[in-house]
């Protein structure tokens, strides 16, 4: 039965992708950037869609199809923030919650925060935070990714 199965598989040929594709889970995937200013300052944003036990968060949101993660990190804090920013390395990667994946990066904010445009259907504010002033309400990832040392 197997051995029906492999060349069952080989003779798909160009077919394995959308059979693979129809066979296998979906997964919406969150991507979030660690959004990191000078000063070792931090980028949060009030998250109106949130828990109110924990609005406070870094810029996040879903990737589109095709789209490549960093790209959806600059996307994401231009949509909700009108800021630029740089990506550089991904540092926590987490999987599980119903069909979703989480991807999170490091970015670093072009310029300050002077171009602050806030999408106020998703962001009821946007701060830059030191470290000691993190607020309480932020989920418990987001501050050990804040808390992190950058490599």
């Amino acid at each position: 039965m197997r051995d029906l199965l492999v060349r069952a598989w080989h003779a798909a040929g160009p077919l394995q992708g959308w059979l693979a594709y129809r066979l296998h889970a979906r997964f919406a995937v969150g991507v979030t950037g660690v959004v990191r200013a000078d000063g070792g300052r931090v980028l949060l944003l009030r998250h109106r869609l949130w828990t109110a036990d924990a609005p406070w968060g870094f810029p996040s949101g879903f990737a589109r199809r095709g789209e490549r993660f960093q790209d959806t990190v600059v996307r994401e804090v231009r949509e909700e923030t009108g800021l630029t920013v740089r990506v550089g390395r991904l540092v926590e990667v987490r999987s599980g919650f119903r069909y979703k994946a989480e991807v999170y990066f490091e970015a670093t904010l072009d310029g300050g925060i002077d171009g602050l445009v806030l999408d106020e259907q998703e962001i009821l504010e946007a701060r830059l935070f030191t470290l000691d002033e993190l607020p309480a309400a932020m989920p418990p990832l987001h501050r050990k990714l804040a808390r992190a040392a950058v490599r």
